[in-house]
């Protein structure tokens, strides 16, 4: 009987800790669209990724914290299934948003524009998503 209740509780535990993780993932996420055009500019940010994850002028804590986010897109185990409506598709990019603004913090918007391998337009989504003003367009 003690197994059981143990069991149970456990289950309830992992559950509570799982709907916390849910509503931090749909307080945290970025507003609007941008989530959308995050998943559209996807290898672009992998390469932005692996640049600031090498960059040895980084804090070795944040280039860590890269290679974490890295870890968790590899990974074919989604902490929120696919099937929930909107977090299902966009928990890869909420990751990756929310390790971005830490990592940009860190190192600063410099490194961004530094080691961003696509457009300039794609730099002002990724820029917006970390959650820093777009540059003006360059005439």
């Amino acid at each position: 009987m003690i197994v059981w209740q143990t069991l149970i509780g456990i289950a309830a535990g992992l559950l509570a800790c799982w709907l916390i993780l849910l509503a931090t993932l749909a307080v945290a996420r970025p507003k609007g669209n941008i989530l959308t055009e995050a998943v559209r500019l996807l290898p672009d940010l992998l390469r932005l990724i692996s640049r600031l994850a090498r960059d040895k002028s980084l804090p070795r804590r944040t280039r860590w914290r890269l290679w974490i986010v890295a870890g968790y897109l590899a990974l074919p185990i989604n902490l929120v299934p696919d099937f929930i409506p909107v977090l299902g598709y966009a928990d890869d990019a909420i990751v990756v948003a929310l390790g971005l603004r830490t990592v940009i913090r860190q190192a600063g918007a410099g490194a961004l524009t530094r080691h961003w391998p696509g457009t300039e337009d794609g730099l002002n989504v990724i820029r917006r998503l970390a959650g820093l003003p777009a540059t003006a367009p360059q005439e």
